[in-house]
């Protein structure tokens, strides 16, 4: 689970675009557009959400809460598995406001998780993820809290879950080049900052593919005996393990050069 989505999302999102920008808080401009962003931020499910922000940017062009818009459209196109319009949204965030680290996290984790061994254009996509990755980091470095109400403990775990995501793109690139020894540190960096489960899964994977599975088992036995994880986390765990224990028993060798690509909503 990413810790900081504890934090109630109108508490932290009001104020984000403020935040990435280091300017003024944004103000709506009537009570209309008030109640729109309300509708926005309460909606329950990814269709609202995406429909409440495009009558948002519709009928309110000149928005202080545009970015914030594109980037709820983002992260609503991110739960709807549907990576093309996730990117547009996010990126689009990202030019409203380049300070916006959340999508430019977003960007870096969505890009390099995707880039394939033979893609032609594979070094430009990874280094675009690790740019947005590395801008995020120091973006985050010095963020102020969002909002007052925010407590300290709050806004650390927050920032280190931002942190660890950076991480976990960074490893996701260096495994696409096949880069075990930095593929790995990544990872572990990300979990000793937010020790979530999918990403623990992920570095078992990765030790699986450089023929370590004694060093991915006791990773996955850590995640199957957590007790509020989602059934398609734990058979995720599962089959990888079933995985590491044939590479165990067999021939020392590496894996498969490309990790499963698996989408685990992290609620």
């Amino acid at each position: 689970m990413r810790r900081f989505l504890k934090i109630p999302i109108l508490a932290l999102c009001i104020a984000l675009p403020a935040v990435f920008a280091q300017q003024k808080p944004p103000a709506p401009k009537s009570k209309a557009e008030l109640e729109a962003i309300q509708a926005m931020l309460s909606a329950q499910d990814p269709d609202a959400r995406i429909k409440a922000a495009e009558a948002l940017l519709s009928k309110y062009a000149d928005t202080e809460f545009k970015a914030l818009a594109f980037y709820v459209e983002a992260t609503a196109y991110q739960q709807k598995n549907d990576y093309e319009k996730m990117i547009v949204f996010a990126e689009q965030a990202v030019q409203t406001d380049p300070k916006q680290y959340a999508a430019m996290l977003m960007l870096a984790k969505g890009i390099a998780q995707r880039t394939r061994e033979f893609d032609l254009d594979r070094e430009e996509k990874l280094k675009r993820a690790e740019k947005y990755a590395h801008d995020a980091m120091e973006l985050v470095k010095t963020a102020p809290k969002p909002n007052p109400q925010i407590t300290d403990d709050q806004w650390t775990q927050a920032k280190n879950d931002y942190m660890a995501q950076a991480h976990e793109a960074l490893g996701y690139a260096a495994n696409a080049r096949k880069n075990r020894d930095v593929a790995i540190a990544e990872m572990k960096l990300a979990i000793d900052l937010t020790p979530d489960p999918v990403t623990m899964v992920q570095l078992a994977v990765i030790y699986d593919q450089a023929a370590k599975p004694d060093d991915a088992l006791p990773l996955l036995e850590k995640v199957m005996a957590m007790p509020d994880i989602s059934v398609a986390v734990r058979q995720f765990a599962q089959a990888e393990r079933v995985r590491a224990m044939q590479l165990k028993s067999g021939p020392a060798k590496p894996a498969s050069a490309a990790p499963p690509q698996v989408e685990i909503k992290k609620q």
